[in-house]
């Protein structure tokens, strides 16, 4: 690979040693793992990921298949949500190299994803003031509302529309898709994708 590793200030947590390694492969970062659903008996590794949340801000960046969601679910609720940087892989079909067959779900994994996708989603995160920047977006949930992703018979379908049109996985909750899309757009350029132009 050419291209220069990218320099990115925030620990990142991923489920195993094999994603960890992907992410060393294009960046460099304080890279911890969750040993998968190790952490749901593990309190001294939960207690070290809360104690580094207080120093900085923490991404996190699970598979999006079911075990993922369920450790990303524990995870969001120990550590404060104003600290967690929630990143998000597509749901793309297929099998990681090493194993000799795919998931249950059949896709793949962090470890899985191409180098180009995981630049393009780190790359916002060499700039030391783009959490700030994030917290700073007036997104909220009246714009959901508003625009039909909560609250209604089909605000699931509108998130999973919106979410593949982003490359986010389907499934989504309304808060978590908040999160990600804080951090992914603009507050104009989410307007832009709602056909609208003003806040409601």
């Amino acid at each position: 690979m050419n291209e220069s590793l990218l320099n990115i200030p925030y620990p990142i947590i991923v489920e195993g040693k094999y994603d960890r390694l992907r992410l060393l492969s294009v960046c460099r970062a304080t890279v911890l793992t969750t040993d998968g659903f190790g952490i749901f008996k593990r309190n001294e590794k939960l207690a070290l990921f809360r104690r580094l949340s207080e120093r900085s801000p923490i991404i996190l960046l699970t598979d999006s298949d079911g075990a993922g969601k369920l450790i990303r679910s524990h995870l969001t609720s120990a550590i404060p949500q104003n600290r967690l940087i929630q990143l998000y892989i597509p749901q793309i079909t297929g099998k990681e190299k090493r194993k000799a067959a795919p998931s249950a779900e059949g896709t793949l994994g962090v470890e899985g994803m191409e180098r180009k996708l995981l630049r393009e989603l780190l790359s916002p995160f060499e700039d030391p003031h783009a959490v700030e920047r994030a917290a700073e977006n007036p997104l909220c949930k009246a714009d959901f509302y508003a625009d039909g992703l909560s609250g209604g018979a089909d605000s699931a379908a509108r998130r999973d529309a919106l979410a593949k049109q982003l490359g986010l996985p389907v499934g989504m909750s309304a808060n978590a898709l908040l999160a990600a899309l804080r951090i992914l757009l603009t507050y104009p350029e989410y307007c832009r994708l709602a056909g609208r132009s003003e806040k409601p």
